[in-house]
């Protein structure tokens, strides 16, 4: 049985639309079920991949924020060129990040982050991350312990030398948060066990915003739109989109 990789999505549905931004190391299908929710309640969605993402990890050690901030872009003025004159962001983790970074770059309706990071990990922990991530895609790619063994042997030779410039990226951020206007809401799983949690008071209260809202999901972890609180989570974002002063 053949391995079908996630492919990016586009589902229209109606005037209002969103872009839907995965996190580091993840792909569309963290935010797939959200963008069913949303088009079955008239929201249109679009969620591109990043390059290296969605592929055999071999190609993920090649590029690096840069590359996926360009991406992002692209994945906005995509919306654009098909008409979309309002755009709302949801992003997870680093997409999380990314949409806070788009909050002060360009015109958004609206900003959802879901377990953005504002703190800087090790590159240490990070790389473990990929090597992490890069096991458990052979995994699902269907190789054998021994084939991914001998793999991961290999993979290891290929250090990542972009991490430096995605800690940069979280502390730039970070560091532009309060230039943020657009009303935001702030979504936190409890049990995140990839990131320093305090990371969602930061962005609540540094937001300049008067419309913001924080939210703590209690059983949920770091994957929170596949994780126990998943349908909670769709109710909670379509309430806050639909709060926005949308045209139409």
């Amino acid at each position: 049985m053949k391995t079908v990789l996630p492919k990016p999505f586009t589902f229209q549905a109606g005037k209002r639309a969103v872009l839907l931004l995965h996190g580091f190391t993840g792909n569309s299908a963290d935010v797939r079920m959200l963008g069913r929710f949303l088009e079955k309640n008239g929201y249109s969605s679009h969620a591109p991949h990043y390059r290296g993402h969605g592929v055999p990890p071999e190609e993920l050690v090649h590029f690096g924020p840069h590359d996926w901030w360009i991406d992002v872009m692209k994945g906005y003025d995509y919306l654009r060129s098909l008409g979309y004159e309002e755009i709302a962001v949801a992003g997870l983790s680093l997409g999380g990040v990314f949409s806070l970074k788009l909050g002060y770059t360009v015109p958004v309706k609206g900003i959802v982050t879901m377990c953005a990071p504002m703190y800087i990990k090790s590159e240490e922990v990070m790389y473990q991350g990929v090597l992490d991530y890069a096991r458990s895609f052979k995994k699902f790619l269907g190789k054998s312990p021994e084939e991914i063994d001998e793999e991961m042997i290999e993979f290891a030779k290929t250090p990542m030398a972009t991490l430096k410039a995605l800690q940069q990226l979280i502390s730039d951020v970070r560091q532009h948060v309060d230039m943020i206007y657009t009303p935001t809401f702030v979504l936190q799983a409890r049990h995140d066990e990839m990131i320093n949690t305090n990371s969602a008071n930061i962005i609540y209260n540094e937001i300049e915003s008067d419309h913001k809202d924080l939210k703590w999901y209690e059983e949920s972890g770091h994957v929170i739109t596949l994780d126990k609180e998943k349908e909670q989570l769709h109710i909670d974002v379509l309430e806050f989109l639909n709060s926005l002063d949308w045209k139409d």
